[in-house]
């Protein structure tokens, strides 16, 4: 089994913030050693970083990557006075467009994209309602095209009907079955949001959760329109009616979670379920400022469609927490390595850490930092001066996908000129439909 040993990085991991001059031997796609000075193995392939910084591979723990051809399509014939209409005119109209071409090329974008910004894996929510069955595979080949890993479900939802409903649940379910034990995806059980799901959808949803003990990812509380509409519709308070049919579990991820009471944040924390925070997408839509000091441990960062740029991101959460003046004192590099944490639970190994038995899904950046740097000071270097554009070479399970700025492997511009073709095929669908 060839080997490969990186010699002098500078190697740094997240929570806590650390930093060491040190090599690292990759076999069979993983760390097999870390130290100061390591010797060239026979045959092995040896690379000298020269300083640059190694360091473990982002997550977005939250997107929906159909979104990829949505940049630049013309806007809707009415400019939406809310965030519902927000969702009917845009994005409900977007997904009902999708065919097996735009999903697939809207997936291979994202991906292609997200390698560029050091993101190793993906965990997206995707919504197809007129193609629903395959549909995450359509969504698996793109992102494996470019070779990340990814995380994925169906958007369960009832707003096309009850038929509709029970194929995302099936969706699902398959997904899941089949990608028990895969080394690159894994599956989670997708819902849209309370409103928009019946009392028997979100039993349905956790009867599945249950059977491969797994857990929800569904938006919460994104705007006002959620928790009022679920009281209107059904009677029960939002977190009563996910509480009653095991939506609030360990292994749910919740994006946004703004409109939400101190007891509901109290309520979450104690059901151990991920946080996911979006603060590009949530100033977009001006629903509101998610109280990051409510959220707990259990926090980590998403794009919700946005370009999977994970440093934008943090400075995002960072500069908007800020302004709020919300007097939270958070460990903001912590919210990165959370999204590590997560992907750990759902695949059932570490990752984020440069040890050795560690997946071997890394992130080199060329970083020539104007002062000193530190482990004290380099959650300030992290948010101040690296940046996505620094992102020299990815690896993802011991397999460089990106390498010294190319994808080795693949003809990136004959691809983006699929999924600008792709584009100009979604646009005219999208136009065609009735809102």
């Amino acid at each position: 089994m060839t080997s490969l040993l990186l010699k002098n990085g500078v190697c740094a991991t997240l929570s806590p913030p650390a930093l060491e001059r040190a090599d690292v031997r990759i076999t069979g796609g993983v760390i097999a050693d870390v130290g100061p000075g390591l010797l060239p193995q026979k045959a092995e392939m040896v690379e000298d970083l020269a300083g640059k910084i190694l360091m473990p591979g982002l997550v977005c723990a939250h997107t929906h990557l159909y979104s990829t051809l949505a940049r630049g399509m013309p806007p809707p014939d009415q400019t939406p006075r809310n965030f519902l209409e927000i969702l009917q005119k845009i994005w409900w109209r977007l997904d009902r467009a999708l065919d097996a071409e735009t999903i697939y090329f809207s997936a291979l974008g994202g991906a292609l994209e997200a390698a560029r910004c050091g993101v190793t894996t993906v965990i997206d929510h995707h919504s197809s309602p007129n193609l629903i069955s395959g549909s995450l595979q359509l969504v698996e080949e793109g992102i494996a095209e470019v070779g990340l890993r990814g995380v994925l479900c169906y958007e369960t939802s009832d707003r096309d009907g009850f038929e509709r409903r029970d194929q995302g649940l099936a969706e699902n379910e398959s997904f899941l079955e089949s990608h028990r034990s895969d080394e690159m995806f894994r599956g989670l059980v997708g819902g849209h949001a309370s409103f928009t799901l019946s009392d028997e959808s979100l039993r349905k949803m956790g009867e599945i959760a249950d059977r491969y003990d797994t857990g929800l990812h569904m938006h919460l509380a994104e705007s006002d329109t959620d928790p009022r509409m679920t009281e209107a519709n059904f009677g029960a308070k939002i977190l009563d009616r996910l509480g009653a049919f095991g939506i609030l579990r360990r292994k749910s991820l919740f994006a946004h979670c703004i409109h939400l009471s101190s007891d509901d944040f109290s309520r979450l924390r104690t059901s151990g379920a991920w946080l996911i925070h979006n603060p590009r997408s949530n100033m977009n839509n001006r629903v509101g400022h998610a109280p990051l000091g409510e959220f707990g441990a259990r926090k980590t960062l998403g794009t919700d469609g946005f370009p999977p740029d994970m440093f934008e991101e943090l400075r995002a959460a960072y500069f908007r927490n800020q302004e709020a003046q919300t007097g939270a004192s958070l460990e903001w590099l912590s919210m990165l390595d959370n999204g590590q944490a997560l992907v750990s639970e759902t695949f059932g190994k570490r990752f984020g850490l440069l040890r050795r038995d560690a997946p071997a899904d890394l992130v080199i950046l060329d970083y020539l930092p104007p002062t000193p740097i530190t482990p004290e000071n380099f959650p300030s270097h992290f948010l101040f001066g690296l940046r996505s554009s620094m992102v020299e070479s990815v690896m993802v399970n011991g397999r460089w996908v990106l390498r010294n700025r190319q994808f080795p492997d693949l003809d990136e511009q004959d691809m983006l000129r699929g999924t600008q073709e792709a584009a100009r095929k979604l646009w005219s669908a999208m136009h065609a439909l009735k809102p």
